[in-house]
This record gives structure tokens, sequence and C-alpha cells, in this order.
């Protein structure tokens, strides 16, 4: 971008990069959403939902986008008429909703974002596996930051 050793990238550029790369992704995302009739909300709930390690319910799929109730609702009805998610009732308390990711929403996904995957892996064969390790712990590092910043009050 500007040609920083490493040495020389303060809070500004770093920042600049880190944003950039926001821009690209939210732009990769609002293409596919838009390919496909969906909103970019419904977007972002899918990847959460795909995400998760194990089905997580609306309400939590509420806090983390921080939607109201109606939002999610609204969204979910889309991907599930859209095939891309199911919901489905626990078994053993029947007014708990968990949400699953389909398959074929797999290989939909797949096929639009398999060239985003293919440019992320010649990204990683640029670097060393210690610079990959800093790399990663650079993004979990920020990330926690974030979720922290997000938790904390703020004032207006």
């Amino acid at each position: 971008m500007d040609g920083d050793s490493g040495e020389g990238i303060d809070l500004r550029s770093f920042a600049m990069r880190l944003r950039r790369m926001t821009g690209e992704l939210n732009r990769i995302a609002h293409d596919f959403a838009h390919q496909h009739g969906l909103h970019t909300t419904d977007v972002q709930a899918l990847i959460k939902i795909f995400d998760a390690p194990s089905p997580i319910t609306p309400s939590r799929l509420r806090e983390e986008l921080n939607l109201t109730s109606g939002a999610v609702t609204a969204c979910l009805d889309r991907l599930e008429r859209a095939g891309h998610i199911r919901r489905v009732r626990d078994v053993h308390d029947r007014r708990v909703v968990h949400l699953h990711y389909l398959d074929t929403a797999k290989e939909f996904a797949a096929a639009f974002f398999g060239p985003l995957g293919r440019s992320t892996d010649n990204a990683l064969r640029r670097f060393t596996p210690d610079q990959l390790r800093t790399v990663a712990a650079f993004l979990d590092t920020m990330n926690d930051e974030l979720d922290a910043l997000r938790a904390s009050p703020r004032s207006s």
C-alpha cells in the first residue's frame, strides 16, 4: 500500500490497511447478497451460523448481529425460504430453536466464495509459518479487543 517495512507502520497506516481489507470483504459479501436476492444482513447471519461451533439460537444471532427480534425473524424467514438454513426445535425444550446451516448452502457459498479462498491461500503462501502465527495472534487479539469494545458501555 505505502511500502512501509514493518518498523514504520504506525496506527494510522495500519488502520487504513484494515479498513481497506474490511471494505473489500464487505464488497464481496454485498455482491454475493445482491446476486442471490439476499440482504447484506442475511449474509452476515449466514456467516455467524456457519462459523458457530454448534447450532446457535435466534436470540444468540440477534445479539451477535445487534438486531431486533423482528429483524432476525425476517432474516431467518428469507434464509429458510432460500434453502440456506433450517430451524430445528430442541428435543428437550421445544421453546428453544437451533439454526442449522444446510449442506446445499455450503455448496452454494463455496461456488461464490471459492475465488476468495484461493486469494487467501495465495496470500498465505507468501509468509512463513512463524509470520502466519504472528498474523493469527494479531487477528485473535484484535477480535478480542473489538469484542470488549462492543461489550463496554459507550458515552454519547
